[in-house]
């Protein structure tokens, strides 16, 4: 028996996400844009709550469009991978108790509450079934993979065909022992994290944001106009105070990206020099916007 793969439907999830993903990365642009020329008041505050809440959801479905791309279900004679995002589950052939689809189960499943199209993730507890994990991208079509510890809910495109797959699967027998294997995505922050060099340097980015943030908190209330450009003769610009808020985001939008752009490359061993140059270039940058607001606040208008 070949190898079979057995993909989740992908075109709905990747549509949606990457559809909210620009709708909302244009309205947080335009919120930027517009919070970097208004003056205190209103507006203000309106930009500025704009700009956080539609940035907000950005890293999770960015890290669910990624996951539903990447998403695959693998099946020989010898062992079932689950693959999702940073999810890595194999299963033993012999460790499956049963495959069911919905209509095969006694009553319906509670699926996850916080569902969109293509990512139907997370645990519930069945009272009859135990802990069912969900990795799907539809509650269409669902195929549940018992096992002694919990089940998992998965959602092939194909699922008469994964089904047939299966039993001829059990009935040719595995040709090998497998051992079973479950990584989670948060194995990558935990790994990063025994590492001295890279504890320093998420704790100085962190901290040099949270004193950016207090410090820009503490000035703004004591001056109303700051210098924050210069005009066509060289002279600088003054601007309200309040617009000094721009640059703890820029500052914490910068390191948050680069944050999870380390942990994605800190999978593989031979990145992870790459990661640790990423972390510390965040904890570098936010160290100069600190020394920007110093410049800021030190020129005479």
């Amino acid at each position: 028996m070949n190898t079979g793969f057995f993909p989740p439907s992908k075109r709905n999830g990747l549509l949606f996400h990457g559809s909210l993903l620009v709708v909302l990365g244009v309205v947080c642009t335009w919120s930027v844009l517009n919070l970097s020329e208004a003056a205190a008041g209103p507006a203000f505050v309106l930009y500025l709550l704009l700009a956080i809440v539609t940035f907000a959801p950005i890293p999770l479905l960015s890290y669910r469009a990624y996951a539903l791309f990447r998403s695959q279900y693998r099946l020989d004679r010898n062992v079932l991978e689950l693959r999702w995002g940073l999810r890595d589950e194999h299963i033993p052939l012999s460790d499956i108790e049963w495959v069911r689809t919905a209509r095969d189960l006694t009553h319906s499943v509670p699926v996850p509450a916080l569902i969109t199209p293509g990512a139907v993730l997370g645990l519930r507890r069945d009272r009859d079934l135990g802990v069912i994990e969900f990795l799907a991208s539809s509650t269409r079509h669902l195929l549940f993979v018992a096992t002694a510890e919990r089940i998992y809910a998965i959602s092939p495109a194909e699922p008469t065909r994964f089904m047939e797959t299966f039993a001829r699967a059990v009935e040719l027998g595995s040709l090998k022992v497998s051992q079973p294997k479950s990584l989670y995505p948060s194995f990558v922050f935990t790994r990063a994290w025994r590492s001295g060099l890279v504890r320093f340097l998420w704790l100085a980015a962190l901290f040099t944001n949270i004193g950016l943030i207090a410090w820009i908190g503490l000035l703004i209330p004591g001056s109303s106009r700051f210098a924050l450009g210069f005009r066509p003769d060289r002279n600088p610009a003054a601007l309200p105070s309040v617009q000094l808020v721009i640059v703890p985001l820029l500052s914490g939008f910068l390191s948050l990206l680069g944050w999870f752009a380390g942990l994605f490359f800190y999978r593989w061993r031979k990145w992870q020099t790459l990661s640790v140059l990423i972390w510390g270039s965040g904890a570098l940058s936010s160290l100069l916007f600190l020394v920007s607001v110093l410049f800021i606040v030190t020129t005479p208008l």
